[in-house]
């Protein structure tokens, strides 16, 4: 039964491989473009170029599926080991409690623009999830917690993506017309941009400093995910208990996902200080592969034409979001460093 299920994923498993290969490779080439969002763009054409449109919905389609669920599971473990506790404690009481601040915010505020246009609930819930948090992998932790679909987190991706990128392009043309240093830009691009590569991406535009700054920032909000999620997790276990799902014969999730207490035991054993750059150097590379494969297969279930369908207020909704982010870090960063 395994090799059967083995042999069925292996085409999807080795084209998302390759892949990530080719979008570390032009990121290399050109490290404004995060190798992250191109993985999610190579899944888009893959899904939508004649001649390989066929072969990612059908043969290809069990791998892509197992790596835009699992993979981003065991992805979103590994990014721990990015995270120092000491670093981030480093910053002090009152920027952490603003940084949770302007995340709880921006959560809140993005859910209810959501509304405003009339998203879905669970859609607008993981755009909220992905634009206050930190991108494609705080949205699947959430959908995973939530039993979400996984078809249901495209349109969020996709619109996390195009509007990280966007931030990249944009945030550094106002550094000078809002008058902010480099720490002040970075400490910005950290606390409004999504994914961690695209902060990078917006932040070295800055310098060096601009971009110390913009990490940490941002790894203190992907710190934030955990109890986010648990918290989600927790509030749909009482619902299902409510409800009496449960009581029907469906399983309860669990409080905290494994994958979470994953994530935090990584972080810790990161905090202490024990492993080798070594170490941490090929678990960043093992990190990029899983959700650079995810994200991959994520995007190779994107249809531009079913996309275009939904009409435009996902789009507006994601754009207003983006500004409130923006306006809320902004806010943030200059408050951080006076």
């Amino acid at each position: 039964m395994y090799e059967t299920a083995l042999y069925r994923a292996a085409p999807g498993l080795l084209a998302a491989a390759a892949a990530v290969g080719v979008a570390l490779a032009i990121h290399a080439l050109v490290p404004v473009l995060p190798a992250m969002t191109l993985a999610v763009v190579l899944g888009l054409l893959s899904a939508n170029l004649p001649g390989v449109a066929g072969w990612s919905a059908g043969r290809a389609r069990p791998g892509l599926d197992f790596a835009g669920k699992h993979l981003m599971r065991s992805g979103i473990v590994v990014l721990g080991l990015k995270v120092s506790l000491v670093d981030v404690l480093g910053l002090g009481g009152p920027a952490l409690l603003l940084i949770t601040g302007v995340v709880l915010a921006a959560f809140a505020g993005t859910y209810g623009i959501g509304r405003l246009f009339r998203l879905p609930p669970p859609v607008a819930l993981l755009i909220a999830t992905g634009f206050s948090i930190c991108g494609a992998s705080a949205i699947g932790a959430m959908a995973a917690v939530r039993r979400i679909r996984q078809q249901d987190t495209v349109l969020p991706i996709a619109l996390v993506t195009l509007c990280g990128t966007l931030a990249i392009g944009v945030l550094p043309l106002l550094m000078q017309p809002l008058g902010l240093g480099p720490e002040a830009f970075g400490a910005w691009a950290g606390a409004s941009v999504h994914d961690v590569g695209q902060v990078v991406a917006t932040a070295q535009t800055a310098g060096a400093s601009a971009l110390a700054v913009a990490v940490v920032v941002k790894l203190t909000r992907v710190v934030l995910l955990a109890p986010m999620v648990a918290a989600a997790g927790l509030h749909h276990r009482n619902g299902q208990h409510r409800n009496g799902s449960a009581a029907a014969g469906g399983r309860r999730p669990p409080i905290v996902p494994l994958f979470v207490v994953g994530f935090l035991a990584l972080a810790a054993l990161r905090s202490t200080g024990w492993l080798s750059p070594a170490v941490l150097e090929a678990a960043a590379v093992l990190q990029d592969l899983l959700l650079g494969m995810a994200l991959f297969g994520l995007g190779s279930a994107v249809r531009v034409a079913q996309l275009l369908h939904t009409g435009v207020r996902p789009l507006l909704a994601a754009l207003a979001s983006w500004l409130l982010i923006a306006l809320l870090g902004l806010g943030a960063a200059v408050i951080m460093i006076r």
